[in-house]
């Protein structure tokens, strides 16, 4: 109980201590460590692990909605992924993500948007991504993109092919065209079309590196690093990457 006491003492200390006019609208987090997560408590497949990242990102979400960001980005399932893991483990990950798909869209106040390459991933799964975009499209809380079958050169490929198409549609000269496709052009694009980049990307698990997660819009995104596997991910992890961001001066490439 004085465990639990001086936790929240800390953790209130740590909330204190951000920059309320200085805190990310926009957080994107590559989630990391569900594998590692059942190894370590030696269950016999990585679904448990899985199982427990997903039933970690409603409570993550609800954190960052009273730190009012706008907008989280949760690296689910990669391109690499879909070719680099067992099948029964992709079958596994298709339903887990499936339902935490339908288990987000229930929440009336949040608006899920699916962003990746829809062809690479089961007709079943796609379905229920589609189901929760469709669920609350004028929901005016937290906006959350879930990053399933998602690569950031598949992104940009895609988004160069979509605005040379769109060139061509009116009837655009050849000769014109590489003044024409701007880096604005391109972005509105990509599957986050639309959206502000992320001002702060987390990755859990201690790993320390982008693994092809959105490396188009975070171009000038700060970068934490936390310890903690996903699972095992507590509110005073994400208020400290949120204190670190504030008390940062950002650049923007200078």
């Amino acid at each position: 109980m004085l465990g639990g006491l001086l936790y929240q003492l800390y953790q209130n200390r740590v909330r204190s201590q951000i920059d309320p006019a200085n805190t990310p609208k926009h957080v994107a987090v590559i989630v990391d460590g569900n594998r590692r997560w059942a190894k370590l408590r030696l269950a016999e497949a990585a679904a448990a692990g899985h199982r427990a990242g997903a039933q970690k990102i409603p409570e993550f979400l609800k954190w960052c909605e009273s730190a009012n960001v706008a907008t989280v980005t949760l690296y689910l399932l990669s391109t690499d992924n879909l070719t680099g893991r067992a099948s029964e483990e992709l079958q596994d990950l298709f339903l887990i993500i499936a339902e935490l798909a339908k288990t987000l869209a229930g929440n009336k106040n949040w608006r899920v948007k699916h962003v990746g390459d829809v062809s690479l991933l089961p007709v079943e799964l796609t379905a229920a991504l589609q189901d929760a975009e469709r669920a609350n499209p004028h929901a005016t809380g937290l906006h959350v993109n879930l990053a399933v079958g998602y690569g950031g050169r598949s992104e940009i490929t895609a988004a160069v092919h979509a605005a040379v198409q769109r060139y061509r549609e009116r009837g655009g000269e050849l000769d014109d065209l590489a003044s024409w496709l701007t880096p604005e052009r391109i972005g509105e694009h990509l599957w986050t079309g639309g959206q502000a980049d992320p001002e702060l990307i987390i990755r859990t698990s201690g790993e320390q590196r982008l693994s092809d997660f959105m490396i188009w819009q975070a171009a000038h995104s700060e970068f934490y690093f936390v310890e903690a596997l996903y699972p095992d991910l507590r509110e005073v992890d994400l208020l400290r990457a949120l204190r670190d961001f504030s008390r940062r001066r950002r650049r923007f490439g200078a």
